[in-house]
C-alpha cells in the first residue's frame, strides 16, 4: 500500500475562491456561470461557503512538518511522461491547479486560480475566468496565456492518460488575458470539463518545452503557497512558506497549509522509515505493514503518550488490488483458465499468517460503495445496458453472487483445488506427471514484483499454484526495470492496483479500453479489449444524472469481474497512522477519500 496519497489527492485538497457577492448566471442558451462544477447535479456548498466542511479555519500557524517518504527522488516534475521518480510534495503545496476538489462530495470542484467556470448542459465547452489576484511565485500575474500554455504542453509532452484527455478538446481561445474558454465540440464526455478544471497552471514565461522534458532538478514555479528551498536530490526537499502566496485570504484556504517550513526526509526502505519515526526525526508516519501495526507501536515515546495512533475509516470506494494477468500471452487467453488461478490464491491463509488478519478480501473494482456490483443483482436499467452483449457478464456476476472462494485456512483446501483443475480441463489443460500441461506443454509463468513485501505474496501464492501442477516463478526486480516493463507490457503476471474514487470516469478508459490496450504507457496492464468494457465506460462517462451514472459503474464492475483479468488481493478499510504529539489534525474528516490526505498534510498543524 502506498506511504502517501497518490499525487492527484494532494493537488484536488488545494482550496477555493467564492466572493460572497458571487452569484450563478444563466444566458439564454442554457450555459451558466458559477463559482464550482458537480460531476452530477448541483455542487452542496454555495458561493459564500466560509470553508471545507473537514478544514479547521482556526487552525494555528506556523512551525516545522517533518515528514518521511521511501525511496529516492530524481526531479522536481510530477507532470512528465518520462518522470522516473519525482520528489512528494509539490503538487498542492508549489503547482496549484484551476479548480479544486471538495472530498465532502462525490465528485465536485470549486474556484482555485480560476474565479468562475462556465459551461452549458451538453457540457459543448467550458470557459474559465481567472482570479485577478492569483500570480506566480515569482509575483508575475497568471494569465490565460499561461493556461493556454499549460494546456499545450501537457498535450504534447504529459503523461499519457492526460494526453488522452486533452486531444478531445477541439480548439482552445483566450477571448480576454483572464478568460479561457475551450470546445469541446464532439467530445461527448460530461467529464472533460472537470478534467480541464484540474489541470495544472505553469508559467509560460519561465518554463520551456525543454525544461518540462528533461524532468531534472531545477528549483519548480508556481503559484501555490509553498516555495522549494532546498533539494538534496535523493535525500531530502524543503518547502517554505511564501510570505506573498496570493491565495492567503481566500475563504477555502482557511485551515490548511499551516506550517512555515515542510520537510520531507528519504530513507531506504520501510524498516529506516519506521525508526526515524521513533527517534522523533519525522512527525508523522502512515503505516501500511500490518504485522508492524498489529506489534511495533508499543515503544517508549507511544507508551508516556508523546505519540498517539488512530485506525481511521475510509471513506469511498474501495479500489482493487491485484495480481494482473497479461492476456497479451497466450496462456492467459481463456477466462476460465484465469479463473482457476486466481481461485487458488489462499486469502485466508495469508491474511493469518502473514497480515495478523488485518485485511479485507476485495470483492469488486469499487469495493464497500454503492459501485459495486458485488452482492447486489443487476436491476432492469443495467440488464437493458449490458443486452447488446450478452455473453459479457456471468450469471454469478449478474445475480451478485460471485465472489472469490473462502478456503478452510489451511493452506492446502482441496475442495477448491478440485476446483480449479475443473475449470482448467474446460480450457484444453490436464494434469500429466504432476504438471498442469496442454498439447504436451506445461503451464510456467513468471511473477515480476517489486518489494520484498510483493515478493513474500507471490511466493506464497507460487506455493499454492503448484499443487495444481502449475510453475510460477517469482522474480524481484528494481524499480526502474519495474516501471519499464510495466510500460510496455512487457510482464506475464504482476502486481498492479486501481485505485477508486466516488466517481469514476475517463482513467477507465486509460485502464481498460481496446485502445488503451494497444498503446504503450496506459494502464490497460491486463490487455483487456472487451466491446462491453468500451460501451459501459462511455454509458460512464455520458451519464446526465447519478442514478445513471451508478447504473453504468456497476455495469462496468460486472464487466470487469466476469473477465477475470486479475486475481483479486485485499485491502484495509482503517487508514493506520501515528504522529507525534506536538502537531495535530481537525476534527473533520472528508466523506470520499483518506481521512488523512495530501503529502503535506495540509489540514495538519502545531498543537
Amino acid at each position: 500500500m502506498p506511504r502517501f496519497s497518490p499525487a492527484i489527492f494532494a493537488l484536488l485538497c488545494a482550496c477555493c475562491f467564492a466572493g460572497p457577492g458571487f452569484q450563478a448566471r444563466a444566458r439564454e442558451d442554457g450555459a451558466r456561470i458559477t463559482h464550482a462544477i458537480a460531476m452530477h447535479g448541483p455542487p452542496a456548498l454555495p458561493a459564500d461557503f466560509e470553508a471545507f466542511p473537514y478544514a479547521d479555519a482556526g487552525a494555528k500557524t506556523g512551525g516545522v512538518l517533518k515528514l518521511g517518504a521511501v525511496g529516492a527522488f530524481d526531479n522536481l516534475n510530477p507532470y512528465g511522461v518520462n518522470a522516473g521518480s519525482t520528489a512528494q510534495g509539490l503538487i498542492g503545496p508549489v503547482y496549484e491547479s484551476l479548480m479544486a476538489r471538495n472530498f465532502d462530495e462525490p465528485f465536485s470542484l470549486y474556484g482555485l486560480v480560476a474565479e468562475s467556470i462556465e459551461t452549458d448542459d451538453a457540457r459543448d465547452f467550458v470557459t474559465f475566468r481567472l482570479d485577478p489576484r492569483a500570480h506566480f511565485s515569482d509575483g508575475v500575474a497568471i494569465t490565460a496565456a499561461d493556461v493556454v500554455f499549460s494546456f499545450n504542453l501537457l498535450k504534447q509532452h504529459g503523461r499519457p492518460q492526460t494526453r488522452a484527455a486533452y486531444e478531445l478538446v477541439a480548439a482552445v481561445t483566450t477571448p480576454d488575458a483572464r478568460t479561457a474558454r475551450f470546445d469541446l465540440t464532439g467530445a461527448d464526455d460530461r467529464e472533460l470539463p472537470l478534467i480541464l478544471a484540474l489541470m495544472p497552471v505553469l508559467p509560460a514565461h519561465a518554463l520551456s518545452e525543454k525544461a518540462f522534458s528533461d524532468n531534472g532538478l531545477a528549483v519548480p514555479l508556481g503559484s501555490g503557497p509553498y516555495k522549494v528551498l532546498e533539494v538534496k536530490p535523493g535525500e531530502k526537499l524543503v518547502l517554505g512558506r511564501d510570505p506573498d502566496y496570493w491565495g492567503r485570504d481566500l475563504p477555502a484556504t482557511r485551515g490548511f497549509y499551516n506550517f512555515d517550513r515542510v520537510e520531507f526526509l528519504y530513507s531506504r526502505d520501510d524498516n529506516s522509515l519506521f525508526e526515524a519515526f521513533k527517534a522523533g526525526l519525522i512527525d508523522y508516519h502512515e503505516e501500511s505493514d500490518p504485522h508492524r501495526w498489529a506489534r511495533a507501536y508499543e515503544f517508549r515515546a507511544r507508551t508516556r503518550g508523546d505519540v498517539l495512533v488512530e485506525a481511521l475509516p475510509v471513506g469511498g470506494p474501495k479500489g482493487l488490488e491485484g495480481l494482473v494477468f497479461n492476456t497479451r500471452r497466450e496462456n492467459f487467453g481463456d477466462p476460465r483458465l484465469r479463473e482457476a488461478l486466481a481461485m487458488m490464491f489462499d486469502f485466508e491463509w495469508i491474511n493469518a499468517n502473514l497480515f495478523d488478519g488485518l485485511f479485507t478480501r476485495t470483492k469488486s473494482f469499487f469495493d464497500e460503495s454503492d459501485l459495486s456490483a458485488s452482492g447486489r443483482p443487476a436491476d432492469a436499467e443495467e440488464r437493458a445496458l449490458l443486452s447488446p452483449f450478452p455473453d459479457a457478464v456471468r450469471e454469478d456476476v449478474m445475480e451478485g453472487r460471485w465472489a472469490p472462494p473462502v478456503s478452510d485456512g489451511s493452506g492446502r483446501d482441496r475442495d477448491i483445488a478440485r476446483r480449479a483443475l475443473k475449470l482448467a480441463r474446460q480450457a484444453g489443460w490436464r494434469m500429466v506427471d504432476g504438471a498442469l500441461r496442454k498439447d504436451g506443454r506445461a503451464f510456467a509463468f513468471e511473477i515480476m514484483t517489486q518489494s520484498r513485501d510483493q515478493e513474500r505474496i507471490a511466493l506464497t501464492y507460487a506455493g499454492q499454484l503448484r499443487r495444481i501442477g502449475v510453475e510460477a516463478r517469482v522474480r524481484l526486480v528494481d524499480e526502474v526495470q519495474f516501471q519499464r516493463r510495466r510500460q510496455k507490457f512487457d510482464f506475464d503476471m504482476t502486481f498492479a492496483l486501481w485505485q477508486a474514487s466516488a466517481s469514476p470516469g475517463n482513467e477507465q478508459r486509460n485502464r481498460w479500453s481496446a485502445e488503451a490496450a494497444g498503446r504503450e504507457g496506459s494502464y490497460n496492464f491486463a490487455g483487456a479489449r472487451e466491446p462491453a468494457v468500451d460501451a459501459m465506460i462511455a454509458a460512464l462517462v455520458g451519464a446526465t444524472s447519478r442514478e445513471r451514472f451508478v447504473v453504468a459503474a456497476r455495469a462496468l464492475d460486472r464487466v470487469l469481474l466476469s473477465g477475470f483479468y486479475a486475481v483479486p488481493l485485499f485491502h484495509r478499510d482503517r487508514q493506520w497512522v501515528a504522529y507525534w504529539r506536538r502537531i495535530g489534525r481537525p476534527d473533520g474528516l472528508p466523506r470520499f477519500a483518506q481521512p488523512l490526505f495530501g503529502e503535506a498534510l495540509e489540514s495538519w498543524s502545531l498543537r
